[in-house]
């Protein structure tokens, strides 16, 4: 894959929609997510025409804030999990990165006041239009050691969500599949918060 990788929500859409590009504009990933699901199940393909599933991702419990979603292949080997880690994440962003019961890497937002910021100013009238621009949060995937492998921000847009994936250090592609279906995962997670 060649970074930095571009990901998109589709704006005017009752379901979330997201795409993943690469730096030459090339879709990787095309995500949409249902609606209404007690027990979330996401399938993952390689472009919008769903012609082909990637992976498929599952929470391993009805509706809950620390719920463990894990990522398969289309032949159901698991490859990773992502968990949210439960009141930690109330302030400031955390998620954990698995292979099997291992935490490999970790998620955690850089700056938790641009969260608090955009939570006031969003509810002033047209506030919303102006938080998408003004405060974008990044969030910093790091390995056990706390060496940052890869980084995720939001880039200022007043219609859209996009944000910028770059890698940071040398990773393999098992890592690579395990970060950027959490990223993908974390996003749809946090993404009424900017």
């Amino acid at each position: 894959m060649q970074y930095p990788l571009e990901l998109t929500f589709k704006f005017w859409s009752l379901t979330p929609q997201m795409t993943i590009a690469d730096a030459q504009g090339a879709p990787l990933f095309y995500v949409r997510q249902q609606l209404f699901r007690l027990k979330e199940v996401i399938n993952v393909f390689g472009d919008a025409n769903r012609s082909q599933e990637l992976f498929t991702i599952k929470a391993d419990r009805i509706i809950d804030f620390s719920a463990r979603y894990n990522f398969s292949d289309p032949s159901g080997m698991v490859i990773g999990a992502v968990k949210r880690r439960g009141l930690r994440s109330l302030w400031k962003a955390h998620f954990d990165i698995f292979d099997g019961d291992q935490v490999v890497f970790t998620i955690e937002e850089e700056n938790p006041w641009i969260k608090v910021i955009d939570s006031l100013l969003s509810n002033l009238p047209f506030g919303d239009f102006f938080t998408g621009y003004l405060f974008n949060p990044t969030y910093l995937v790091k390995r056990s050691n706390g060496s940052i492998v890869m980084k995720l921000c939001k880039r200022p847009t007043f219609w859209s969500r996009k944000f910028i994936i770059q890698q940071i250090d040398q990773i393999n592609d098992r890592e690579q599949t395990q970060i950027l279906m959490s990223l993908m995962m974390m996003i749809l997670l946090e993404r009424n918060r900017g």
